[in-house]
């Protein structure tokens, strides 16, 4: 019987790997085992930071929520609250897009928020 060896899909492996490292400096781009390290560990930061990513925008777009509504004499937790009660429902990312790009609107929703809060 023939011996078996795994080259085809050893190359394919290594390939992967070194494809991958394309760009980095050094050993880090040629080297495979050194390589396989810099491109697993860039895999790690990666998927970590894809979930980041979401917890640093929603702090982002209540920092600007906070700010706009500070403009608008009323704290963030109580603007968002009045919202809630007036039965308006916007996310965070409109709501910060719209503290941004159109204050005056902004403004009419803290008014309606200042309102339901004082019903």
């Amino acid at each position: 019987m023939a011996r078996s060896t795994h080259s085809v899909a050893r190359k394919k492996r290594k390939k992967k790997i070194l494809r991958a490292a394309k760009g980095y400096f050094g050993g880090r781009k040629n080297l495979y085992r050194t390589a396989k390290d810099a491109v697993e560990k860039g895999w790690e930061h990666a998927y970590r930071d894809r979930k980041k990513k979401k917890r640093n925008f929603r702090r982002l777009w209540i920092t600007r929520i906070n700010a706009a509504a500070r403009q608008n004499d009323i704290s963030y937790s109580r603007f968002m609250n009045g919202l809630q009660r007036a039965g308006i429902e916007l996310d965070r990312k409109a709501l910060a897009d719209l503290a941004i790009r159109s204050p005056d609107t902004f403004a009419s929703l803290a008014e309606r928020a200042k309102s339901a809060l004082s019903n």
